[in-house]
């Protein structure tokens, strides 16, 4: 049962490592531009963003597919080529 979501990228992720990857690999201003919330854009910090992340359900899926999106352009595994 340890394997319950194997190929779930999100598995075992805490919302503030995704958050701590999306802002090292984008920076805030890009991540800002790519999920249009306002705790990324206006004196963002990632205390912050996760006090507002884990209010607002709509928000966190929003963050959580840019993460999805920036793991498929860095490992493409779901393409289907092996």
């Amino acid at each position: 049962m340890n394997n319950e979501q194997p190929k779930n990228p999100l598995h075992g992720k805490t919302l503030e490592a995704v958050v701590t990857e999306l802002v090292a690999h984008y920076g805030w201003e890009g991540l800002g531009s790519r999920v249009e919330i306002r705790c990324f854009t206006h004196d963002p910090s990632v205390k912050s963003s996760l006090k507002f992340l884990r209010k607002v359900p709509w928000a966190r899926e929003k963050v959580e597919s840019q993460y999805l999106t920036m793991q498929g352009a860095k490992n493409p595994w779901g393409t289907g080529s092996a």
